[in-house]
């Protein structure tokens, strides 16, 4: 029997390290190594190179690797009207988990221009591939500001949901494939996931004709979310409060992470409907990956979420990763899709 053509298509959450030539390496805040013309161009030259290594990996729906932000929030909030980088505050965010400098909106929010059209338009003019697009979410936008204006969380969410709509739209407008929503924030605020933060994923989304995600990690692999994770127990269920609700929503995927997570894998099932981009790399181990070990994982989903439903990605962004570690590890990922589509066709 032949192998679908289209069975298990591969993706990543988004990010991948940065060359040492663009910015600092092995930092989740890196600063540019160059500035101006200089800087544009280099991010430039970094999204090809990005698109290049994912394409060879094997990798099907293909990211910008996020070349062009400093961070995954932050690359979006310097793009928006109302907020102030010139006066950082420090504040904990996803519950005190870490402490961050952040900047602080003071006035009603609005977006500058275009935020990613850039990056998108040379991807897509550069990648036969299908591209995905990735943006913070709503409520992880909150969490990683300090109000001085609206002294409203859902309000201040639903007003950072409209720009990110007017973003998505364009992005739509540009050729882009997919566009996915990183809500981290998810996993630590559940009832509020559950509720608001759905609306305002919706409100994200609202005349968006292109495929939807909403990516809910445990966090890139460093220190302050590694050691969070000791103390969860010895099975993660935050997933459980908040998957029936998505289940129900109109976003179309759902990014998780499952490979070396103490996710119970029956977990899945709450997902029905949805594609679940499952997490068969994970971003906190320099350890790669066998194909054996990316088609198990794929196999362990396979019992709780149907074939065609499966997209085998990694289990959080590589942006902090070493290079070479990261593209072994999209390696990897490729030769286990390869694998598990001649196993389980």
């Amino acid at each position: 029997m032949g192998v679908p053509p289209h069975m298990f298509e591969t993706t990543i959450a988004g990010s991948l390290p940065k060359p040492p030539w663009l910015a600092e390496p092995n930092k989740l805040w890196p600063q540019w190594k160059l500035a101006g013309d200089e800087l544009a161009a280099a991010k430039a030259d970094a999204t090809l190179l990005a698109l290049k290594e994912q394409e060879d990996a094997g990798i099907d729906i293909v990211t910008d690797g996020e070349m062009s932000r400093q961070h995954f929030v932050h690359g979006f909030l310097e793009f928006v009207d109302g907020i102030d980088f010139a006066h950082k505050v420090e504040m904990g965010i996803r519950a005190d988990r870490y402490k961050a400098m952040v900047p602080q909106v003071v006035g009603d929010l609005r977006l500058k221009g275009r935020v990613h059209a850039t990056e998108a338009r040379l991807a897509r003019a550069h990648t036969s591939k299908k591209l995905k697009v990735t943006m913070p979410g709503p409520m992880t936008i909150v969490d990683t500001v300090a109000d001085r204006h609206y002294g409203d969380r859902v309000t201040m969410a639903m007003a950072f949901a409209a720009l990110l709509n007017e973003e998505a739209r364009a992005l739509a407008a540009d050729g882009v494939d997919a566009i996915q929503f990183d809500e981290p924030a998810f996993n630590v605020y559940m009832d509020e996931a559950a509720g608001w933060g759905i609306e305002a994923l919706h409100r994200a989304i609202e005349g968006v004709k292109v495929t939807t995600a909403v990516h809910i990690c445990y966090g890139y692999g460093i220190k302050a979310n590694t050691d969070w994770k000791k103390t969860l127990g010895a099975e993660w269920r935050q997933y459980e409060k908040v998957f029936p609700a998505l289940a129900k929503s109109r976003i179309g995927q759902v990014s998780l992470e499952c490979r070396n997570s103490k996710v119970p894998m029956s977990l899945l099932k709450l997902l029905d409907g949805k594609d679940v981009l499952v997490g068969v790399i994970d971003v906190a181990s320099d350890e790669i990956e066998t194909p054996e070990q990316v088609a198990g994982v794929i196999g362990e989903a396979l019992k709780y979420v149907a074939k065609d439903k499966i997209v085998p990605c990694t289990n959080c962004g590589m942006a902090p990763m070493r290079r070479e570690i990261a593209n072994a590890k999209l390696s990897a990922l490729g030769k286990g899709a390869e694998l598990a589509r001649r196993k389980f066709a």
